[in-house]
């Protein structure tokens, strides 16, 4: 795609119904939100890093939708996705009489994005929220499909809600302040929509994988374009997780008991499905689903994508088992047995269990020791 052509994607959901806008020098322009539902307020939840950056361009740009707009800014990172955070979207909400018109705008990454969705789920039992991604995995996943929700402890994005946004405005232009670690970090989300549904995307990253590091705009507009066909595609059958749409949870049954065993924001979100990943192929191959090649081929687009392939020890004691209790807290475990997602052909994933000797065998081979 050319970088400075608008594209928009669809997520056809009947009345929740919404689009996502991709371009440059999309996020502040009026235009972007000129088709919102007029309201007295609005309310910019932002995070400590992005909000210098981006929140008075954004309050500018609402000015003409909105008679007031408010801004909260949250402490950032994966450790602050708690309740006390949420309170604190809830506490501006109340302290400036927010009415039920009132719409939530979503300034930031993932971490940001799922907590004013779950707070504009909750609030008043309902109120219209906006997506303004400003991290790559925000554009290419956690923004788009409506899932949102906070950690606990014991597990991650366990409390939480389905419900969608209005608009999501992927602004590229934001993607040029990102530190690479978050790149990095964001392509493990794009990496994962061409094992479980587009192989030819697969080998598209990997002949322009340069081209996307270097934050080349029409590389970056190609992926999170697909990345959102992909995404709308499978939510659009699937909204709520019944059966489909957990084929995008490849490599995040591993990743999410990497984060809560390390502890919240010590990797990265997609740093841990990066290594998740890799678990997964090896799983895979290990019940015969896919071939060593097909391993090798993932864990090498990976590890150039700046990500880690290693997975760290989370118990001196029993490692692989201290990774088996953290899976059993997954949202797709069923009466205590852990569903993967797991790679049956090149493009293609299902959802299934696995004996548990297999998967500690995985687990030893892929931690560092």
């Amino acid at each position: 795609m050319k970088a400075s052509e608008l594209q928009t994607v669809s997520i056809d959901l009947a009345d929740r119904s919404y689009h996502i806008a991709i371009r440059g020098s999309l996020f502040d322009n009026p235009l972007s939100y000129a088709e919102l539902p007029k309201a007295g307020a609005a309310l910019i939840v932002t995070n400590t890093t992005v909000g210098p950056l981006y929140a008075q361009p954004l309050q500018k740009a609402l000015a003409p939708q909105y008679a007031q707009v408010y801004t909260v800014v949250l402490p950032d990172g994966e450790a602050f996705k708690t309740w006390e955070s949420l309170n604190l979207i809830f506490d501006a909400l109340l302290l400036n009489a927010c009415d039920r018109k009132t719409t939530l705008f979503a300034l930031g990454g993932g971490v940001v994005g799922d907590m004013t969705g779950f707070a504009a789920a909750s609030y008043m039992r309902g109120v219209p929220f906006v997506q303004v991604p400003t991290t790559l995995l925000a554009q290419v996943d956690s923004s788009v499909g409506g899932k949102t929700a906070i950690n606990h402890p014991l597990g991650k994005n366990m409390i939480g809600a389905f419900y969608q946004p209005l608009k999501v405005v992927c602004d590229l232009d934001t993607l040029k302040t990102l530190p690479q670690r978050e790149l990095s970090a964001g392509l493990a989300e794009v990496i994962k929509y061409g094992p479980i549904a587009d192989m030819d995307f697969l080998a598209w990253l990997e002949a322009n994988l340069d081209a996307i590091l270097a934050r080349e705009p029409a590389a970056l507009g190609h992926i999170v374009k697909r990345s959102c066909e992909i995404k709308s595609w499978v939510v659009g059958q699937d909204e709520r997780e019944a059966g489909l749409r957990a084929i995008l949870n490849f490599g995040h049954t591993f990743g999410h008991a990497i984060e809560a065993g390390l502890g919240f924001g010590v990797w990265l979100h997609g740093e841990a499905v990066g290594c998740g990943m890799v678990m997964a192929a090896q799983l895979s191959a290990r019940l015969e689903l896919v071939d060593a090649f097909f391993v090798h081929r993932l864990t090498t687009l990976i590890a150039k994508a700046g990500l880690p392939t290693k997975a760290p020890i989370l118990s001196a004691d029993d490692n692989a088992g201290r990774y088996l209790d953290l899976m059993r807290v997954d949202k797709k475990a069923e009466g205590g047995e852990i569903k993967f997602v797991l790679i049956d052909k090149p493009g293609s994933a299902i959802v299934r269990s696995a004996p548990d000797a297999v998967v500690r065998q995985v687990i030893d081979v892929c931690c560092n020791k």
